[in-house]
């Protein structure tokens, strides 16, 4: 498989945009999300480790997972993330892992896999009874908020009463959205949401 970010991850983290984005949906996951420091913990499409950064510190472990060996390298070469998170260069949809979560955190990657109800049935899997879900993503756009023909784009964003219909079928109550951030581009604005979900 194409490491599609092998060349994007070297400056990566330098991204303005990106930094705020991240920043702020770090910032709601600690906000909405009972952390605790024996928490086991999943970054699904981890990336760089912007958001296992933010919660790191509040939890046991991350187990930090994406299909991008670069992206993942970049991670593990922050020290304020050493002897907390673990990685996993592997697609989950395809061949589960080993282990339970207590939560699966996720920023926008979603968009990124082809059959979100796959993604959905996998997330539940991994996760202990009452466990926890925070997905952040692009509210449902018309296309334009990445550049024309980039590669691995599966979604335009997500409607949130199609995604919460398929929460629900896959197990999961006391479902709330909220917007995270507002990304503004040329003008354009386009509202990121964090959707938190308990399994029950």
């Amino acid at each position: 498989m194409t490491d599609l970010f092998n060349e994007k991850a070297t400056d990566w983290d330098a991204d303005e945009t990106r930094k705020m984005l991240s920043s702020a949906i770090g910032s709601s996951i600690l906000e909405h999300v009972p952390l605790h420091d024996q928490m086991r913990v999943m970054d699904f499409g981890a990336g760089t480790g912007l958001i296992s950064s933010q919660v790191a510190p509040l939890v046991n472990k991350i187990v930090a997972v994406d299909i991008s060996e670069a992206m993942l390298n970049k991670l593990v070469s922050k020290p304020e993330l050493h002897g907390k998170v673990e990685i996993v260069c592997q697609d989950i949809t395809d061949k589960p892992i080993d282990g339970k979560f207590d939560l699966i955190m996720s920023a926008m990657a979603m968009h990124h896999i082809k059959d979100t109800h796959k993604l959905i049935q996998r997330f539940a899997e991994h996760l202990n009874s009452g466990a926890l879900i925070a997905l952040a993503d692009l509210d449902k756009e018309d296309g334009s908020f990445h550049p024309k023909d980039t590669e691995g784009i599966f979604h335009f964003g997500f409607k949130r009463n199609e995604l919460q219909i398929i929460l629900e079928k896959h197990g999961f109550g006391k479902i709330h959205f909220l917007t995270a951030h507002t990304v503004i581009k040329e003008e354009k604005r386009y509202p990121v949401f964090i959707v938190t979900a308990t399994k029950n």
